[in-house]
């Protein structure tokens, strides 16, 4: 198994683990978690309002995870005229959003996040053939030096 079915694998694991899975073959099965969690939010729209939530995320892949994760539970990400381009809303019931969409979402990005960073080093160390780590600190006194932002 390479690299990237690991990282799939981890990430159909999280979705089981939100979903409330409790055996071995409920963690492997990914259409019954998913099947779980939609379970729960129509028994959570039918007894709590859906509110409008409105999420900031500056991070474009976090943003592309969120909004899939939205959709893929039957929610629909919008964004009101002249909002930001990092926000998203969708309207969900607040516990949804504290039990599973937001818990489910910090873990999903944790792996995302750590997947990029595994990538991004080893194609500069395989491309660059360059150390891609952190620059040094320096104290030096003196000014900051000429700004760019890229």
């Amino acid at each position: 198994m390479n690299d990237y079915e690991r990282f799939l694998n981890k990430l159909r694991a999280i979705e089981a683990l939100h979903a409330g899975a409790t055996t071995r073959g409920e963690r492997d099965a990914a259409a019954r978690a998913r099947e779980r969690i939609l379970a729960r939010l129509a028994t959570t729209k039918r007894t709590e309002p859906s509110l409008p939530y409105k999420f900031s995320l500056p991070d474009p892949w976090e943003q592309k995870l969120f909004i899939a994760l939205a959709r893929r539970y039957g929610l629909r990400p919008y964004r009101r005229h002249r909002q930001h381009a990092q926000t998203v809303m969708i309207d969900v019931p607040d516990r949804f959003v504290d039990e599973t969409l937001w818990p489910e979402f910090e873990a999903l990005s944790a792996e995302l996040r750590q997947y990029l960073s595994e990538v991004t080093d080893r194609v500069i160390a395989d491309v660059l053939e360059e150390d891609g780590s952190e620059p040094a600190e320096e104290k030096k006194k003196g000014g900051q030096g000429r700004l760019f932002e890229g």
